[in-house]
């Protein structure tokens, strides 16, 4: 027996339908506006950054390059700059610069570089950013007439080579971030060797070998679960009592016969980071894992190979990509974590670069950090260029990561 839907009944479904198709459109809205949104605010903060680390600067020189000579300092010979260093540094000052590398050893740039920085020693005594520099660069110009009679007035880029060559100083014109590059990249990749071989054996484990009705294995995931969004400073009190003071005698290498270290050096900071994306690692390998096929698995077997020969020529490879989709979230947070580093030790200034794992050491969010503390804007300017170094970096390993993975994909298919 045919029942006719009455007419209500076409009515009423009709405007269900509509009712979700309005919800529909206005949650598409929604969603974009927020993107729009997320997008301005992005464009801000990249804005703002660049803002801070192009601009004006006033500069005045402790001794002006034109009374030391009648012709370019570039155009000197390598002799006519040591002259010049010995006529106008004292004594010890010049023995000093001799002893630590010969001067006739050393190259014109070499030579032109020490000249710039110990004699004519170009001060930067005010600074202002991009935008103003160029909608009010005759008032600042008048400005600096007035205040600062001695100094002239030029465009900037607070982020240029030798700003990444150079190591910490406490004037903000001869500081760079040569030594922080160097001690993060220590610590991501003694995290990365930590986390990464851990990460993936237990996302193996849990997922192709334990048994998901057993509570000790509940357990451990909710555990890992849990694990994965605790604050990062806790990371770092973790590993001030464990690897700064409980386990001394390792990670400060006295028990390998490096005497004279601390415990709050690159071993340690590295230890504290790879827990910290530990479970990052084993969630994202575990997702990674969980997308395999159970019918790739299916025929390994029938073939006769046992379960590991499965996991390790099939599995693996085939959730290698989603594993390293994974790492590029986890390797982009160790390089920005800031709180761990600041209780396991780092330091915010150091003048001589990490030689090892037991060396001492400092970070870029730790230098980054401490610069825009300061109350000289000079500061924040250089802090700005730190963070574009930092972005750099970032997008480099990301792209590096990417790249790696379309490549292992194609090989795949």
């Amino acid at each position: 027996m045919n029942v006719e839907p009455s007419e209500n009944g076409y009515s009423h479904s009709s405007a269900f339908f509509q009712r979700r198709y309005v919800i529909g459109i206005i949650w598409n809205k929604i969603l974009l506006i927020s993107t729009i949104i997320g997008i301005i605010a992005l464009f801000t903060l990249l804005l703002t950054v660049i803002n801070q680390s192009i601009g004006l600067v006033a500069v005045e020189y402790k001794i002006n390059p034109s009374l030391l000579s009648n012709v370019p300092l570039e155009d000197l010979t390598s002799q006519e700059l040591i002259t010049i260093l010995q006529d106008n540094l004292t004594s010890y000052r010049f023995r000093t610069l001799n002893r630590e590398k010969p001067l006739l050893s050393r190259s014109q740039t070499e030579l032109l570089e020490l000249v710039n920085e110990k004699v004519v020693d170009p001060k930067i005594i005010a600074s202002w950013y991009l935008i103003p520099s160029i909608t009010q660069k005759n008032q600042i110009s008048e400005f600096v007439k007035e205040k600062y009679p001695n100094a002239f007035l030029k465009f900037y880029s607070w982020l240029n080579w030798n700003f990444i060559v150079r190591s910490m100083s406490s004037r903000p014109e001869l500081a760079g971030v040569r030594i922080a590059i160097k001690g993060s990249a220590f610590i991501v990749l003694i995290a990365i060797f930590l986390a990464l071989p851990l990460g993936v054996g237990a996302a193996i484990y849990l997922e192709e070998y334990a048994h998901p009705s057993r509570w000790i294995n509940r357990i451990i995931q909710t555990n890992i679960d849990n694990l994965a969004g605790v604050p990062s400073i806790i990371y770092g009190i973790l590993g001030l009592a464990v690897f700064v003071r409980a386990l001394s005698p390792i990670t400060s290498g006295s028990i390998f016969g490096f005497e004279g270290n601390t415990s709050r050096n690159i071993l340690s900071a590295g230890f504290t980071m790879g827990l910290l994306i530990l479970p990052m690692f084993i969630i994202n390998a575990q997702e990674a894992i969980r997308s395999v096929p159970v019918s790739l698995r299916y025929a390994s077997y029938s073939l006769g190979a046992t379960k590991w020969q499965t996991i390790w020529s099939h599995v693996l490879p085939s959730a290698m990509t989603g594993i390293l989709t994974g790492s590029i979230l986890a390797i982009s947070r160790a390089l920005g974590e800031t709180a761990p580093l600041i209780v396991v030790g780092a330091s915010t200034y150091i003048t001589s670069d990490p030689k090892g794992p037991f060396s001492g050491f400092s970070a870029l969010p730790i230098l980054i950090y401490n610069w825009t503390t300061r109350p000289q804007d000079q500061f924040r300017n250089i802090a700005a260029a730190a963070i574009i170094v930092l972005l750099i970096i970032l997008l480099t390993i990301n792209a590096f990561a990417i790249i790696l993975r379309n490549r292992l994909s194609e090989k795949r298919i």
